[in-house]
């Protein structure tokens, strides 16, 4: 069935709230519909019980899902965007990823925030970040971006049944892209990195819109008889290093792409796993393309020069195999 990102999102939201322990809590998504559209309607299908419009207070909501998930409920908390869960920072890194360590194993934090990343749409620099890397650094959180509506749809499903806290980044840009989903429950394992493209030649490592523009730029170096093979991370935390270290070994170049820039991403991460795990598999060093390091200009022009485009991805291609 081919259907949007959105409407992919919507799908697995009524899925998971056939489990009565689950309600959805956030900031306008009941009367209102969510700031994105995701849940329109939801307030009149299912009660004020069920879907909760917050306070704009993303500690108290977050705070108030980690206990309601220690009780036996299971939150889904939409965060408008992830620019705001920074004032639920607190709450996400020293209790809801923390509690269940803490506690020796003895209690968990059932959790689903669901929250808004992404520039390129002039919102300026507060409202434009790609922060998810942040998270992916923190033990105890699972950290998912989903790229295509088949795994908006999947990973939310499988999202339910993990026992403490998982962080999803959703892009703006991707909510009105369609793709194919299967109209049953089709789930999708959090901790699996999807191959889009296959290639022999590079390896374009990426996630979320830029997993997507990535597909762009294979297309470009295909124009010049490269074949690039596309990966999609999917889970940011924890990463499928198996799948992309597969990948790298059958191809011996690789480039890291990433919206955001550099000092706060997790690219560097996998790079240094890369370059500790399998350095004799590469033939070159791996390339990072990344936001630039600047807050996310308001001026269009300036925005787009900011952010990795598929000329860019494929020229720092070119780059590295002619090196």
């Amino acid at each position: 069935m081919l259907i949007t990102y959105r409407e992919a999102i919507r799908q697995a939201l009524r899925e998971l709230l056939k489990d009565p322990t689950v309600f959805l809590m956030g900031e306008d998504i009941g009367a209102y519909g969510g700031a994105f559209a995701v849940t329109k309607g939801f307030l009149e299908e299912y009660g004020p019980e069920r879907v909760m419009d917050t306070p704009i207070s993303e500690s108290g909501l977050v705070s108030a899902a980690i206990g309601a998930g220690m009780a036996g409920a299971h939150p889904v908390v939409e965060v408008m965007t992830i620019n705001f869960t920074l004032l639920a920072f607190d709450a996400l890194v020293n209790h809801a990823a923390k509690i269940h360590g803490m506690s020796g194993g003895r209690v968990n934090v059932p959790l689903i925030l669901r929250t808004v990343t992404g520039s390129g749409n002039q919102l300026g620099a507060q409202h434009s970040q790609n922060i998810e890397g942040h998270y992916a650094m923190v033990p105890g959180l699972k950290v998912l971006a989903p790229a295509t509506p088949a795994d908006a749809k999947g990973l939310l499903l499988s999202a339910l049944y993990e026992p403490n806290p998982v962080f999803i980044a959703e892009h703006f840009a991707l909510y009105n892209t369609k793709g194919e989903v299967d109209e049953e429950r089709a789930f999708v394992p959090i901790n699996k990195a999807s191959v889009l493209r296959e290639g022999t030649d590079i390896t374009l490592i990426a996630y979320s819109r830029m997993a997507i523009i990535c597909m762009k730029a294979a297309e470009l170096l295909a124009q010049d008889g490269i074949s690039a093979e596309v990966l999609d991370m999917r889970t940011l935390r924890p990463l499928d290093l198996d799948t992309i270290f597969t990948s790298i070994a059958k191809t011996h170049y690789a480039v890291m792409v990433e919206e955001t820039g550099k000092g706060t991403s997790i690219g560097g991460s996998l790079i240094a796993e890369v370059q500790e795990q399998i350095f004799d598999e590469l033939k070159g060093p791996i390339r990072w393309v990344a936001g630039l390091p600047v807050p996310v200009p308001y001026n269009k022009t300036l925005e787009r020069e900011a952010i990795p485009s598929p000329d860019s991805i494929a020229r720092a291609a070119h780059e590295l195999l002619k090196a």
